[in-house]
């Protein structure tokens, strides 16, 4: 008895027994980021973040109608805003925890530019739906911007997020691709391919937003994920894929 006694205190003492876990909805576009904030947020921490990724606008519906949820890492700032107005979200907990940036990427070399989509020189431009994911109406915006909705409208695919957008590019199927630059990026360079960062200019802002949902109120693993996402430390990981801050 004293020597599991003495084991129960020592665990108290090093914070194992207060490890948890917590259950996090993660944009598409952030899947990659968040793999590495996972893995250093355990080691850092010793809570364990159990990701699903997805449309923002699937998670929507899915908080709504009672997924076990606790964080939301949104792909836009309206959507946590939204479950806030709706009682969905713990008042006063959200935050940006980073602002994407949209590419046009080929999977080609020295291929995607600014001047390519006016070019004609393509069958396939994919693009997220801009119904449920962020990027796809940013995507849309800039065609219009660009004044090529009607030119271009024949050859879009449309992915159901952009990690489908990117899937489609990657592969060839899409020549071209409008994804989130943290897809494509590393410390400051194209991983493969080609790209043209879309000018901030050409659409609204893609400001993510983070939040506690309700189911998480009571878990300091969801509470620590969030306060891990303003550290110095997870601020740098999310800068090397692209996203400002």
């Amino acid at each position: 008895m004293k020597r599991l006694a003495s084991l129960l205190v020592l665990l108290a003492a090093t914070g194992a027994s207060h490890a948890a876990e917590v259950q996090v909805a993660v944009a598409a576009n952030f899947a990659a980021p968040m793999e590495k904030l996972a893995a250093d947020f355990q080691r850092d921490t010793g809570h364990k973040a159990i990701i699903a990724s997805g449309a923002t606008g699937k998670f929507y519906a899915q908080i709504r109608n009672g997924a076990p949820f606790e964080v939301l890492l949104s792909a836009d700032d309206e959507t946590p805003a939204r479950l806030e107005r709706e009682g969905q979200v713990v008042a006063g907990s959200r935050f940006t925890y980073a602002v994407g940036r949209l590419v046009l990427w080929s999977a080609t070399d020295n291929y995607a530019n600014a001047d390519v989509l006016k070019s004609g020189s393509f069958k396939h431009l994919a693009v997220a739906n801009p119904k449920t994911a962020p990027y796809g109406v940013a995507a849309v915006a800039t065609i219009e911007r660009l004044g090529l909705r009607a030119t271009l409208q024949p050859r879009i695919v449309q992915g159901e997020n952009i990690a489908q957008a990117w899937q489609f590019a990657s592969t060839g199927n899409a020549e071209l691709g409008f994804v989130a630059q943290s897809q494509v990026w590393r410390d400051g360079k194209f991983t493969s391919g080609s790209g043209w960062i879309v000018p901030a200019s050409m659409h609204d802002p893609i400001r993510q937003d983070a939040a506690l949902l309700g189911k998480g109120a009571a878990n300091p693993a969801a509470r620590a994920l969030l306060d891990y996402l303003r550290s110095a430390k997870a601020k740098a990981v999310i800068r090397s894929f692209g996203y400002e801050i």
